[in-house]
């Protein structure tokens, strides 16, 4: 691991806060340019050898992808980010688009989330064309404008691979970091990668009128008492197939020999106390329950004229041979109380996981193990949604890691007020990025 000295911290910080200074707040349905292209232009001036040695190309109105080639032009890797933000409200201690340092910190929205990655990659690259360092493989940077609105930069990236043939050995994203212990009993800190993230599925729901009077027909009879009962009895019997999934054993697995006792105990031998587990996770916290399986919400409950209730339920799957068995479920409960449940293909979003036997994964790891040697890695799986989902079939090793050392404060600020980075981790996040790309064969 690179050592660090307090010039070199405050070298990155002050580069990273021009970026930090740069407004790019997406939002749906429009696309102002201007803080964009002040970010283009940082960029160029922060990292002059990427600017004039990699093939630039922009999709839609700001996505970017960088390519530096490799000796081997026939294998690649791919590093991202995203440079969009969402917008900063509430009170905020310092302003959140000055890039403010003050007290051992870079305070400002998008620190954490995620243009302290992308600084990372950009000076990783950089620095490594300043040594003269030969890249191995094609190395690419993609980083999307509008990731914070589920927009369509990673989309036309994914059309582009596509039309291009190209694979990747392994893509690392967002998602996970180095944080607190998740658990309780964890004697260190974690570094948590995310290897898949939950499906995502929007169930339609209809009760319509029965034929004759409503009010002949007793109140439970009525399309909404129907639809409330039907909700209700998903709620409590809480049908779905739940079972420790291969990421989920293997993040225990990984935490295990971190934790305390007895959950060491409990956790280094899953085998005899897997059953336990899967009884006991719901009844922790909700979070925990919903790492055993599919997750349902429902919303939008509404009523039509004719008496028609409609509404939805929100679906977040793990597993997608366990999740058509759940919607089978779903519907013979919805059947009881005459309520139809309609879905399509556009309704559902589901991405396969990466393998935690795959080269890319275990390189990924043993990097992160390197550079973050004070903190146990292992994976999980991610409920949020990331540009990364997109890329899930051009490589097995879809990692999603953000290489920054956050508290618990710095964690609870992505999408929230006072959003900061500490100075004396950024290096980290630069020094991981060169291991990354340096040495993989």
């Amino acid at each position: 691991m690179t050592q660090t000295t307090e010039k070199r911290d405050l070298y990155y910080a002050e580069r990273l806060a021009e970026m930090i200074r740069c407004k790019t707040v997406s939002k749906k349905d429009e696309f102002e340019g201007k803080e964009f292209f002040k970010l283009r232009e940082v960029i160029a001036k922060l990292f002059p050898l990427m600017t004039e040695k990699a093939e630039l190309t922009v999709f839609g109105d700001d996505a970017y992808l960088y390519k530096i080639k490799g000796k081997d032009e026939s294998r690649n890797v791919m590093v991202m980010s995203h440079h969009d933000v969402v917008d900063a409200t509430g009170d905020w201690q310092e302003p959140p688009f000055d890039g403010v340092i003050k007290d051992g910190k870079l305070w400002g929205r998008g620190t954490v989330d995620t243009k302290t990655p992308l600084f990372a990659e950009f000076s990783a690259i950089e620095e490594l064309l300043s040594e003269g360092f030969e890249f191995p493989v094609n190395v690419y940077v993609f980083s999307s404008h509008n990731e914070e609105i589920g927009g369509d930069g990673a989309v036309l990236a994914l059309e582009y691979f596509k039309e291009n043939n190209l694979k990747f050995d392994w893509i690392s994203d967002e998602g996970g970091a180095v944080i607190d212990p998740p658990m309780a009993g964890i004697d260190k800190k974690c570094a948590m990668m995310a290897v898949h993230e939950k499906g995502r599925c929007t169930a339609h729901l209809v009760a319509k009128n029965a034929s004759g009077h409503a009010g002949l027909a007793g109140n439970h009879q009525t399309p909404t008492m129907r639809m409330v009962s039907f909700m209700a009895e998903m709620d409590e019997k809480k049908p779905f197939i739940k079972r420790l999934h291969p990421e989920v054993r293997g993040m225990f697995e990984s935490l295990a020999p971190h934790m305390s006792f007895p959950m060491k105990t409990i956790f280094s031998n899953l085998n005899v106390f897997s059953g336990l587990l899967v009884k006991l996770m719901p009844k922790l916290n909700d979070a925990a329950g919903e790492m055993l399986g599919t997750g349902c919400t429902f919303k939008n409950l509404s009523s039509d004229p004719d008496g028609t209730c409609r509404g939805e339920a929100f679906l977040r799957c793990i597993n997608d041979g366990d999740f058509a068995k759940d919607v089978d479920t779903m519907k013979e409960i919805a059947k009881k109380y005459e309520v139809e449940v309609t879905l399509s293909e556009t309704d559902n979003e589901y991405y396969r996981p990466a393998s935690l036997d795959s080269k890319g994964y275990k390189y990924i790891k043993k990097t992160v193990e390197k550079v973050f040697d004070y903190a146990a890695a292992a994976p999980f799986i991610l409920p949020a949604g990331t540009d990364a989902r997109r890329f899930c079939d051009l490589s097995d090793a879809v990692i999603r890691f953000a290489p920054i050392d956050i508290d618990s404060q710095q964690y609870a600020s992505v999408h929230s007020e006072n959003e900061n980075i500490s100075v004396d981790k950024i290096h980290l996040a630069v020094d991981f990025y060169k291991e990354l790309i340096k040495n993989y064969k």
